[in-house]
């Protein structure tokens, strides 16, 4: 077809191999370039050609990104925890909860590739909410923080079957080095 060519929304729905309401949905939110001729819409093909490729590369670049949430009851650790990962330049995508509640109601709203989380927190402990974690996502890798080491909490993590233990503080490298680890071995 030749690239300035006019497409008719049935050439669209075959070329993009879409239905009708999903091609509107993608007009109306102004993702689908198109133009109005009187009550239809036509299409150029090479308007459709350069939006598919900016597409293919938002999927390229999005299935790239691994998902990271960060609970600490601290607020300034974990907003240094979640900067340290965003900013490491691999495309973490890191959300942050406060306590275990919040943490479990995130996960249970969407999927994460890892859970870093303080071992000490007000009502429920960083293994706790492993635990509970995993009732959700069982093959969630989970990273524990801690200010508080023992030789006890040091083996009820290998007992949880935790990916990393850190205590604080920590030099910021390692915990980008510990977060890698755990994204290689996340189950795909």
């Amino acid at each position: 077809m030749n690239d300035d060519r006019l497409l008719t929304t049935d050439q669209v729905l075959e070329y993009l191999n879409l239905n009708l309401k999903t091609v509107y949905r993608l007009i109306e939110s102004g993702k689908l370039p198109a133009v109005r001729v009187g009550r239809q819409w036509r299409f150029k093909k090479r308007d459709l050609d350069a939006w598919l490729t900016g597409a293919q590369r938002a999927t390229a670049a999005s299935a790239h990104r691994h998902s990271l949430l960060v609970v600490d009851d601290e607020e300034a650790v974990r907003e240094l925890i979640a900067t340290t990962l965003r900013s490491a330049g691999v495309g973490y995508d890191v959300a942050v909860a406060a306590n275990g509640a919040a943490a479990l109601q995130l996960l249970r709203a969407r999927s994460f590739d890892v859970l870093i989380t303080d071992l000490k927190m007000p009502g429920m402990d960083g293994l706790t909410l492993i635990r509970d974690a995993r009732a959700i996502a069982p093959d969630l890798p989970a990273i524990i923080i801690t200010a508080v080491p023992s030789q006890t909490s040091a083996i009820d993590a290998v007992n949880a079957g935790v990916t990393g233990y850190l205590t604080k503080p920590f030099r910021l490298p390692k915990i980008l080095d510990v977060v890698a680890n755990a994204v290689r071995r996340r189950p795909q």
